[in-house]
């Protein structure tokens, strides 16, 4: 599908991705982009930074159906970003995540149903894949929603799909930030296991996929990155040898709902996968044989079991060096993540 001459609309428009993707896509020809989140403080800040006649800014909350539809309307293309994100908050307030990422998500798309919109893309995440925690369960319902819109859209041409990633390498849901600041603070970082394992991947990285999932999806699909991965104990490392401090590195426990090595596909999901170009796209059970037609010189069954962080190939500490250098440290960067 081509953007040119396209409405968007973001939910979730002001955070680290959201904003990324407004980046990316006022580089395309694009009518107009409407950001749609519940922070005035950051659309005041997003709309400062990025002066562009084609940017909307609408005050709203994706839990209130009324408001999301009135904001859908005309619009041709969605990206459904917004959400509740933190794991531990999620945990200890598991309706409110609900009412976001779940009922929210429905309400998007019952949005995109009744305004004819052309393609709606819904950002997953890898704690979606087999969900130890609350988060990870809402994001599985948030995928299998927009899976099952495109059986009861009736003859609307709308097309519903979803990406499933881990966390951005440097975004404010990341490990990066959080060891930087306390590297700032006390000279010490904490790291709940040296073991455990997390796939990488970067805010470039993380755009094309999104836009490839724009432009291939045939109705259905989650589509999953190939991706290396990182040791947290070499993670801590390399931003320790960039800040050129001496850091101590202290243990402590797997917070409530984490897993010491995260999951992109299941040995369940992994029959009804298939691989195309650096892409693994996941097929809906009742469209695979319909949907496999449609793809050409697509490689079958590319997973035996779990695609999981833990049987990857592993960047080195000078690999996640110069990853980290890239990504946010240099101000040319146009899509160095934004931590406020």
């Amino acid at each position: 599908m081509l953007l040119s001459g396209k409405k968007v609309l973001i939910t979730g428009g002001t955070g680290t991705l959201g904003r990324a993707l407004t980046k990316k896509l006022l580089m395309h020809d694009v009518d107009t982009i409407r950001i749609f989140s519940r922070d005035e403080g950051k659309q005041l800040e997003m709309s400062s930074n990025m002066d562009d006649n084609r940017l909307r800014f609408i005050i709203g909350d994706v839990r209130d159906r009324d408001r999301i539809v009135y904001a859908l309307e005309d619009i041709d293309v969605v990206f459904h970003i917004s959400a509740l994100k933190q794991v531990p908050v999620a945990e200890y307030n598991p309706f409110e995540a609900i009412k976001t990422n779940v009922i929210g998500s429905q309400n998007v798309i019952d949005g995109c149903i009744s305004n004819n919109v052309e393609i709606a893309v819904a950002i997953s995440s890898d704690k979606a894949v087999s969900p130890l925690n609350t988060y990870g369960a809402t994001k599985l319902l948030m995928e299998r929603m927009f899976t099952s819109a495109n059986f009861y859209k009736g003859n609307r041409e709308i097309l519903f799909t979803s990406v499933r990633y881990g966390n951005v390498l440097g975004s404010r849901g990341s490990v990066v930030p959080q060891f930087l600041k306390s590297i700032k603070k006390s000279s010490s970082i904490n790291i709940t296991d040296p073991t455990m394992t997390r796939f990488n991947i970067t805010l470039a990285e993380a755009l094309e996929l999104i836009l490839y999932s724009l432009h291939h999806t045939k109705g259905g699909e989650v589509f999953v990155p190939k991706l290396d991965a990182y040791r947290l104990k070499d993670l801590a490392q390399s931003i320790i040898e960039i800040t050129g401090k001496k850091v101590a590195i202290n243990n402590s426990s797997i917070r409530t709902g984490e897993k010491l090595h995260e999951s992109m596909i299941n040995e369940h999901e992994s029959p009804y996968t298939i691989e195309s170009d650096d892409v693994f796209i996941l097929l809906s059970p009742q469209t695979y044989e319909n949907h496999l037609n449609s793809y050409s010189n697509v490689k079958l069954n590319p997973i035996e079991g779990n695609y999981s962080s833990d049987k990857a190939t592993f960047l080195s500490v000078d690999e996640l060096k110069n990853i980290i250098q890239r990504e946010i440290f240099d101000q040319t960067n146009p899509f160095r993540p934004v931590y406020s």
